[in-house]
């Protein structure tokens, strides 16, 4: 074959309801997971979409790295534009886009390796859509004063800009501005389908980052209701659809058994996304917690498929433990390139473990960071099989008992939220994956051998750490609506290139 190489990536979804649920209908994802590789321990570097997709995007534990996607870090993107590849991404990035001036563009996609762009540069968050109170505002409520000043502060800065005109500038990359979520999702497979067939000829890499199944969950008419499983399923079933779209343009190019398909999710379920009793940020199955809880596996553990028909086993299951930085050492072999040597590369090269010829994982240990602090860690013992994981630092549930932290919305990192654990609380997933039996002296015969085996992992790991700036300081987590998009006169930033008549110009 020609050697192409094609991806596309799901956001949020998790693997007790994709593949195995009858009453969820995800036949797309059911079809990749039939003829293809299943990973049931497949692990994100964070629990939330930025950190996360930084570290898969560069291979490397995001808390190396400084804010958005760093000017020196060599995204995978990168490597394969070098050997020759059309690089696209389709949808969300979250990466960023601006740093010092509101055109300097240096975290922009086609600044890290992607030729080509149509998508998301943020989140999406309720605030995109009419109609939908903010997610902003719901903390802010819960302190009126600093509110207050808040709102002071964003109207004296858009008095300010408007009156200097510093930024009513033309965005001329920009489609259409604010967001129109209702035709997001046709609007980003018309141009995920549109790529592939462009490029069919040629070797190319393509990443499909779907905004399903993310909040507030944006769905077609088409498909609300039709789920058992209220918005949330109905959400999944039209990601499923979409992901049928995208193998059937393979399929129609006659490309799909010269390329590599890869599927998987940023971080698991968001527990405490509801509307009243309604569940809407998904499930997490047997796992504990949930995004934004970077020890427990329900924020975590996400699904994992491979597919590549004559190269890679049919109807697999692995259940080694592997990372979502893992597709950096993987598509950066299979490209003919070569990983930087210049720094720590934390991914491994999953191709003779999805093949058959290893049976173990490369990762012995792997480290859960919530935010710049270290939760958890885990240790693949190979020669007994043990799978151990030690808490350092565990969210503290609001109200108690209920696994999430529904009083503050997200589980904070660090601070009165978190409890310390002296000695850490010892799991071995191998027997109890739900995590809800901790380890003791008494019942472990190995406990502090295993403590002892895994402080000296954190130790050598740290040791490899380079420090970079405080991100989360006063200045940094200030609005600054002069690195933000504005196609026209500010204050009036809209505009719909979409809808133009082409007769028209």
């Amino acid at each position: 074959g020609r050697g192409n190489r094609g991806r596309d990536k799901g956001c949020n979804i998790h693997e007790d309801i994709c593949c195995t649920d009858v009453l969820l209908r995800t036949p797309n994802i059911d079809r990749l997971s039939r003829e293809g590789v299943k990973l049931t321990q497949h692990i994100a570097a964070a629990p939330l979409c930025t950190p996360s997709r930084a570290a898969f995007l560069t291979g490397r534990y995001w808390v190396g790295g400084s804010g958005g996607l760093p000017p020196n870090e060599t995204t995978f993107a990168k490597i394969m534009q070098q050997q020759g590849y059309t690089t696209g991404l389709i949808g969300k990035w979250h990466q960023g886009v601006n740093c010092a001036s509101r055109n300097d563009f240096c975290h922009h996609p086609l600044n890290h390796g992607f030729d080509y762009f149509y998508g998301m540069p943020f989140s999406l968050m309720n605030d995109c859509q009419n109609k939908k109170s903010s997610e902003i505002d719901k903390v802010l409520r819960k302190k009126l004063w600093f509110y207050t000043q808040t709102i002071a502060l964003a109207v004296l800065t858009l008095a300010i800009a408007r009156l200097t005109h510093l930024i009513s500038v033309r965005w001329k990359i920009i489609n259409f501005l604010p967001m129109k979520v209702k035709r997001s999702a046709s609007l980003m497979l018309r141009e995920a389908v549109s790529f592939i067939e462009r490029h069919r000829h040629g070797p190319f890499l393509l990443f499909v980052s779907f905004l399903h199944v993310h909040t507030p969950l944006v769905t077609t008419e088409e498909f609300r209701g039709e789920s058992r499983h209220g918005l949330y399923g109905d959400n999944v079933e039209e990601m499923d659809l979409m992901v049928g779209k995208v193998l059937d343009a393979l399929d129609k190019e006659g490309l799909t058994n010269t390329t590599l398909t890869y599927f998987a999710s940023d971080h698991g379920g968001f527990l405490e996304a509801r509307d009243g009793n309604v569940q809407l940020g998904g499930w997490n199955g047997i796992y504990k917690g949930g995004k934004a809880m970077a020890g427990w596996e329900g924020g975590i553990r996400v699904p994992g498929i491979f597919r590549w028909p004559g190269v890679l086993p049919a109807n697999t299951i692995i259940d080694e433990p592997t990372s979502l930085m893992d597709i950096y050492s993987t598509v950066t072999y299979l490209g003919g390139g070569t990983v930087p040597q210049d720094r720590v590369i934390d991914g491994r090269n999953m191709m003779p473990l999805l093949q058959g010829t290893v049976q173990h994982s490369e990762h012995e240990f792997m480290f859960h960071y919530c935010g710049l602090h270290l939760h958890a860690v885990r240790w693949h013992q190979k020669d007994s099989g043990a799978l151990w994981k030690a808490h350092y630092m565990t969210p503290i549930f609001q109200p108690e008992g209920t696994g999430a932290c529904y009083e503050t919305g997200l589980c904070p990192c660090s601070g009165e939220g978190v409890a310390h654990h002296h000695p850490p609380l010892l799991f071995d997933l191998s027997r109890d994956p739900s995590e809800a039996k901790p380890l003791s002296h008494d019942t472990e015969p190995l406990f502090n051998t295993v403590i002892n085996r895994i402080d000296g992992a954190v130790a050598e790991h740290r040791r490899t750490l380079t420090p970079v700036p405080q991100q989360l300081s006063a200045y940094n987590i200030m609005w600054k609506p002069w690195l933000q998009p504005c196609f026209g006169t500010f204050p009036f930033c809209w505009c719909d290139k979409e809808n133009v008549d082409p007769r028209r110009g």
